[in-house]
């Protein structure tokens, strides 16, 4: 079969430049900023193959230039060490990533303007409230060095509006599957001594069943930064995004931190289908009959789907404790705080030999 040829120039929905089509992924690739459209190729009315692009990068595409943009005159830089594009008011300047640290920052141009956020959550929480939380939390890491409790480095924490994706979909699913039910026969057995004794054995009974269920998907989180840790902004959800979103206005980032969205809307899609898929299985599952089941097949029929851009508010604190870097994140609209930090292996130690010292005790009072 002849190798498919883009008939038509297509630019990419995520950065605007010329995307290409690569015959080994079937897909269109931007060769700028990596982004991979789907595509499949068809058969034209003359015999001729073409590529026909997925519905949502053609929409994508489609979104009109006076919907990008930041509407306020801002600065972009891309920081070396992490990826992060932070933006920032033209008259900020930018010496240090605010989300790693790093002082390797590179002006950022764009082909296209980024797609403009619809709404935002805005920060709700404090500066003082925030110092405040990560002195009490790491007050309350037991294991954590003694010295990085006592500086707690909150002067270096930084607010921050961060990306997300959100999506929308009905899914209607159609189930079927083996249910399997508990039953008990009194099995006769010799035991070691030779006498003959008698107990009961789980059987199952495998039976068909099937069934459907029909779900909302309302606000399907996909968080877009590289700059924070994936782990990290997971713990510290929810952010009240079905309720408490305000329409975007440019005032609301006057004085902050932004960051452009590095996952683009085709790739957060796929994994917000991803999550979709796992939780309807799931809940699938948990309708099959019985005590238990096997050969569970899933059919799902998605409609209604739509997106949001949104910005949500952190707190973040970033350091380095020895040759390591830590993140300390914080909600910026509700506070809840999460974080990883180093380990004293002092403390580690003699929390094992005291362990080793309560175990011991207990045998010598045990044999007395």
């Amino acid at each position: 079969m002849p190798e498919a040829v883009a008939r038509q120039k297509f630019s990419c929905p995520a950065c605007g430049g010329e995307a290409q089509w690569n015959p080994a992924k079937k897909a269109l690739v931007c060769p700028f900023c990596g982004a991979t459209s789907p595509a499949q190729v068809e058969l034209s009315t003359t015999g001729e193959e073409v590529i026909q692009e997925h519905d949502l990068a053609a929409a994508l595409r489609a979104i009109p230039d006076d919907q990008r943009g930041w509407q306020a005159k801002k600065t972009s830089v891309k920081c070396q060490s992490c990826q992060a594009i932070s933006v920032f008011d033209p008259e900020r300047v930018g010496q240090r990533c605010d989300f790693c640290g790093s002082s390797a920052l590179v002006p950022y141009e764009e082909i296209k303007e980024a797609f403009r956020p619809e709404s935002l959550l805005p920060m709700k929480v404090s500066e003082n409230q925030v110092r405040d939380s990560i002195r009490q939390w790491y007050g309350s890491r037991w294991f954590a060095p003694n010295k990085l409790k006592r500086a707690a480095l909150t002067d270096t924490v930084k607010g921050l509006y961060i990306p997300y994706w959100t999506f929308d979909a009905q899914v209607h699913a159609d189930w079927t599957a083996e249910s399997g039910y508990y039953y008990y026969e009194t099995e006769t057995y010799q035991d070691s001594e030779g006498k003959t004794q008698t107990r009961q054995v789980q059987k199952i009974r495998w039976e068909f069943s099937s069934g459907s269920l029909d779900h909302f998907f309302d606000d399907e989180l996909v968080p877009a930064s590289r700059g924070v840790q994936p782990e990290m902004l997971r713990r510290i959800e929810p952010f009240p995004t079905t309720t408490d979103l305000v329409p975007y206005q440019a005032g609301y980032l006057s004085g902050w931190v932004v960051e452009r969205y590095q996952i683009d809307l085709l790739e957060a899609a796929r994994l917000a289908r991803e999550e979709m898929e796992g939780e309807i299985r799931s809940l699938c599952a948990s309708d099959v009959p019985g005590d238990t089941h096997r050969n569970l097949q899933v059919h799902t029929d998605y409609s209604g789907q739509t997106f949001k851009h949104v910005l949500v508010p952190i707190w973040l604190l970033t350091y380095d404790y020895g040759a390591r870097n830590f993140q300390v994140v914080i909600n910026g609209y509700t506070g809840t705080i999460a974080g990883k930090y180093p380990k004293s292996w002092v403390k580690i130690t003699l929390a094992v030999l005291g362990a080793l010292a309560a175990i011991g005790a207990l045998v010598l009072l045990f044999h007395r």
